[in-house]
């Protein structure tokens, strides 16, 4: 029997490149959320930890999002290897410090994938990322938000339990 092959691929082999690479980042960012899920868990931030474990689920779809896609457009997905997660922090607000970086790290890199296909006028992708901008703005917001916390309420006393208590009812609403 002869195996079907995909006859030709809708996208550049940069921008097949480029999603490959998002495809890693989502599923790092997955790794990076669940080891700050266990870290919060063993410091007794459960909230925190509850949290966290939704952001790594919401990246794992987002990877598979974007996997299916590729797929979908004729192009060759590569489940990615996941090496350098770390696993220890120095702090609680470390551990929000280094999520709202990485939500801006993500949000920059699907712009790299926009601007290059606007290069190429593939707006049938562009059509594709406008959901995840849509995606990036409510998860820098709620990262944001959480860092804040640790402005609004500190960190003295009772304010580290307060801070942790408050993470999982962070909302984004459109303005």
């Amino acid at each position: 029997m002869k195996d079907i092959m995909r006859i030709k691929c809708l996208l550049s082999s940069d921008v097949e490149t480029l999603i490959n690479q998002q495809i890693k980042k989502e599923a790092h960012s997955s790794a990076i959320y669940l080891s700050m899920a266990s870290w919060c868990n063993r410091n007794g931030y459960d909230f925190s930890a509850d949290y966290f474990f939704k952001q790594a689920e919401e990246e794992r779809l987002h990877q598979l999002k974007f996997f299916k896609y590729l797929l979908d457009m004729g192009g060759n997905a590569v489940s990615p290897e996941i090496t350098n997660v770390k696993g220890e922090y120095n702090s609680f607000r470390e551990v929000f410090e280094e999520a709202l970086d990485q939500e801006i790290s993500v949000t920059q890199s699907i712009k790299n994938i926009a601007a290059r296909c606007y290069k190429e006028q593939d707006f049938v992708t562009i059509e594709f990322l406008n959901w995840f901008f849509k995606e990036q703005r409510e998860e820098e917001y709620k990262a944001r938000r959480a860092l804040e916390l640790f402005e609004v309420i500190g960190e003295e006393g009772t304010g580290r339990w307060q801070i942790d208590k408050h993470v999982g009812s962070i909302e984004y609403t459109e303005g």
